[in-house]
């Protein structure tokens, strides 16, 4: 059987999780400038949790959404430290 988690697989898993955060925050930004329902707080951190921190983050500054937030301006970067401790821990 052909390994799937080859590091090419994985650059593109990243690219494409982090572009799919950054547009949910946009999305989210969008309904919540309309008064529409929003995409719910959880599935915003579930995405970063799968790898999408880097586009949680710059989502945060570049559409200036949750910027206000002490929850998001410390829990995305915290998730995204302990992803780089626990790469470099199986790394080891």
């Amino acid at each position: 059987m052909k390994n799937i988690f080859t590091i090419k697989n994985i650059i593109i898993y990243l690219i494409a999780i982090n572009l799919i955060t950054l547009l949910a925050m946009y999305i989210d930004k969008q309904k919540a400038k309309k008064s529409k329902r929003r995409i719910s707080e959880k599935t915003l951190f579930t995405l970063v949790f799968l790898g999408g921190g880097i586009g949680g983050i710059a989502g945060m500054y570049i559409f200036r959404h949750k910027t206000k937030k002490t929850r998001f301006i410390i829990g995305f970067p915290a998730i995204v430290i302990f992803q780089i401790l626990v790469v470099i821990a199986i790394c080891l």
